[in-house]
C-alpha cells in the first residue's frame, strides 16, 4: 500500500488553497497531519521557534544573491552599493519544524519491522515472532510539507511514511503456494485505561483469529469465527451497549477486536460487505468512524478476500494495543482514506433517571454517560493496476445520549397496588309507613 506524499485540503470537495501574508504574528490555523487512521495535530502558534527571518537581497528591485562581502553583520554597516536593497523578512525555520515532527509524530509512529516463523502442526497455523509492519517518517520531507502548507494556507498534511516489511521464514509448502508470503495490512487499536475485564475479553476474542485463514475470494465473518460468546467460552462481564442503557455483560469490549479488524482491510481497500459504527462515539475507537461495532448474531463485519491469494490472520497485543496482521499476497492497488470530516454536532440530552428493581433499593446506578451527538465521514479512495480510481463514502451517525442513572426501589414502590376510590356514607331515609308496607310486599313477591 503506498502512501502519497503530498499536502492536500482536509473536506470531502477540494477546497482552492489560498496564500497567507508573510508576517511575523498571524494566528495560523492547527495543522493535521494523518497516516492511514492515525492523526497528529500541531499548532504553529504554540511553537514560536518556528519563526524565524532571512535576509532578503535586492538589486534594482529584483531579488539577487549578493556577495559574501555584502553578507556581514555588525553594529556598524558599510554603506550598499547602489541599486541594492537588504531586508530581514519573515521565515520557517526548517530546522526547528523537523524537530517538533520528530518528537510528537515520529516517535511514537516509528517501529521497526518484526520477525517471524510461520508453519502448520496438522491444521493449526503456529507463529514463532511477530510479523510487524515496520515504519518509518520521512521528517526531513515531512517538514518541507509543512512550510508548503503553512506559506499556501493548508491545514491538511499526509505524512510520508515508509513501510518495511518484516523478515518472514514459511516453512510449510501448502501455505506458500496458497500466497502467505508479505504483510498486507496491520489492523491498530488503542484501548490503554480498559478495566481488567474488558483487557480479558479483548484478549481473549483476539485469540480466536490468531491463525485463521481467509481464502482467496470468500467472505471473512468475524461473528463466524469469533464464535459463542459467554461465560463457558472464557469471557468476563464487562459494559455492553444495550439499547438506551451501557449495562456489563459477557464479552463487554469484544467490539475493540473487531474495530481493529476491520481497520486492516478497510485500509487496505478490501470491498467492506458489512460494517455498523457504534450508537454513540466511545472513546476507544478514536478517530469517529474507524470503529465496527459486533453483537452476535445481529451486527457483525464482512470484507471479501479479493486479492491474488489467501490471507492469513495473525494476533497481537501489547501495552494496551492490539493488532490485526494480514499476511498475503500483495496487489497493484493503492489506497488512501480521509477524514474524519464531522457534522450536525448535537448537545447531549438533559440528564435522565430511571426507578429499578434490579438494583437494591436505596442505590443508584450510572448505565450511561453524557455524549455530544455527531456525524462522520470518511473517504476511500483506491486506485487499481489501470490507474483507475474508486471513491466510497463510509457515514457513522452517532447519538447524542445523557447522563442515564438509575435508582434502586422496592417492587412496592414501583408498582404500588391500586387505591379503591372514597364513597360518600349512605344516609338512610324513614320512609312513610304506606310506602315501607309496600316496600316489604314487593320483596316478598320475588
Amino acid at each position: 500500500m503506498t502512501r502519497r506524499s503530498h499536502a492536500h485540503i482536509a473536506c470531502l470537495v477540494c477546497v482552492i488553497g489560498f496564500f497567507l501574508p508573510i508576517v511575523a504574528h498571524a494566528a495560523y490555523t492547527p495543522l493535521t497531519y494523518r497516516y492511514a487512521h492515525f492523526l497528529f495535530e500541531i499548532d504553529p502558534d504554540d511553537h514560536p521557534a518556528w519563526h524565524s527571518t532571512e535576509e532578503r537581497w535586492t538589486h534594482n528591485g529584483q531579488p539577487f544573491r549578493a556577495p559574501a562581502a555584502l553578507r556581514v553583520d555588525g553594529d556598524a554597516l558599510s554603506a550598499l552599493p547602489e541599486g541594492v536593497g537588504r531586508t530581514s523578512v519573515f521565515a520557517w525555520d526548517s530546522g526547528a519544524i523537523r524537530a517538533t515532527i520528530d518528537l510528537q509524530i515520529a516517535k511514537l509512529l516509528d517501529r521497526e519491522p518484526g520477525s517471524v516463523i510461520i508453519r502448520k502442526d496438522g491444521d493449526t497455523v503456529t507463529f514463532e515472532g511477530v510479523g510487524m509492519l515496520g515504519r518509518k517518517v520521512n521528517v526531513a520531507e515531512a517538514a518541507k510539507l509543512t512550510v508548503e502548507a503553512l506559506q499556501r494556507g493548508i491545514s491538511d498534511i499526509t505524512l510520508p511514511v515508509s513501510e518495511l516489511q518484516p523478515q518472514i521464514t514459511i516453512q510449510d509448502a501448502d501455505l506458500q503456494d496458497s500466497g502467505i508470503q508479505e504483510v498486507l495490512a496491520v489492523g491498530e487499536s488503542d484501548y490503554r485505561g480498559s478495566p481488567q475485564n474488558r483487557q480479558h475479553n479483548i484478549e481473549t476474542g483476539l485469540s480466536k483469529f490468531n491463525g485463521h485463514i481467509v481464502p482467496q475470494g470468500t467472505v471473512f465473518s468475524f461473528d463466524t469465527v469469533l464464535g459463542p460468546v459467554n461465560q463457558s467460552t472464557g469471557y468476563r462481564k464487562e459494559l455492553v451497549i444495550q439499547g438506551d442503557k451501557t449495562l456489563p455483560d459477557y464479552g463487554g469490549g469484544l467490539c475493540q477486536v473487531s474495530t481493529t479488524a476491520y481497520r486492516g482491510v478497510w485500509e487496505y481497500g478490501f470491498p467492506i460487505q458489512d460494517r455498523v459504527n457504534h450508537s454513540y462515539s466511545v472513546r476507544y475507537y478514536f478517530p469517529q468512524g474507524t470503529d465496527a461495532t459486533i453483537y452476535p448474531p445481529y451486527k457483525d463485519v464482512k470484507f471479501v478476500n479479493d486479492s491474488p491469494g489467501d490471507l492469513l490472520i495473525q494476533t497481537y497485543s501489547e501495552d494496551g494495543r492490539a493488532y490485526f496482521i494480514y499476511y498475503g499476497t500483495r496487489d497493484a492497488r493503492e489506497t488512501s482514506v480521509m477524514g474524519p470530516y464531522t457534522w450536525g454536532t448535537e448537545a447531549p440530552p438533559p440528564d435522565r433517571e430511571e426507578r429499578t428493581t434490579d438494583i437494591p433499593p436505596g442505590t443508584t446506578r450510572k448505565v450511561g454517560e453524557r455524549v455530544p451527538g455527531v456525524k462522520a465521514g470518511w473517504l476511500r479512495v483506491i486506485r487499481n493496476e489501470n490507474d483507475q480510481e474508486t471513491k466510497e463514502q463510509y457515514i457513522s451517525v452517532y447519538e447524542a445520549r445523557p447522563r442515564f442513572t438509575q435508582i434502586g426501589v422496592t417492587e412496592e414502590e414501583l408498582n404500588p397496588p391500586p387505591t379503591l376510590p372514597v364513597s360518600a356514607p349512605v344516609v338512610q331515609q324513614k320512609e312513610p309507613a304506606v310506602q315501607s308496607w309496600f316496600g316489604k310486599l314487593k320483596r316478598t313477591r320475588r
